[in-house]
């Protein structure tokens, strides 16, 4: 399948740029990072809590690689509803991270803040 949507250049302090779309998780508008690096997609924990419940999260026993650090613990999640383009996918079993320091990062140098990074298993499926 093949989906066009818009991606939005992020300059990163002249020094290049990341690539972001809009999405929708559950209704509520986020920002997504396009990883082509990543194999899966992950989601900021943080900035989910208002819009995913987790009652019924886990603990995921792999730990999780990348994002300027070697290993950090991660939970799964059922996402009811995410929307991007025109692609619309129901109950996907979503990796939460604590994706602070991304953040912190981003708020310093007056980007918008970043909900997620979509990686490979997603982008496979545009």
């Amino acid at each position: 399948m093949k989906v066009e949507m818009p991606i939005i250049l992020i300059s990163i302090e002249n020094d290049g740029f990341h690539l972001m779309i809009k999405a929708k998780i559950n209704g509520s508008k986020v920002n997504l990072l396009i990883d082509t690096g990543a194999s899966r997609t992950v989601f900021d924990i943080n900035r989910m809590k208002n819009i995913i419940n987790f009652d019924k999260s886990e603990k995921n026993e792999r730990m999780s690689a990348g994002l300027g650090t070697n290993t950090m613990e991660s939970q799964i999640a059922m996402i009811d509803k995410l929307e991007f383009s025109k692609i619309k996918i129901k109950k996907y079993p979503s990796v939460f991270i604590d994706m602070s320091h991304v953040n912190e990062m981003y708020e310093s140098i007056k980007l918008p803040l970043i909900d997620g990074f979509l990686g490979s298993d997603l982008l496979l499926k545009m």
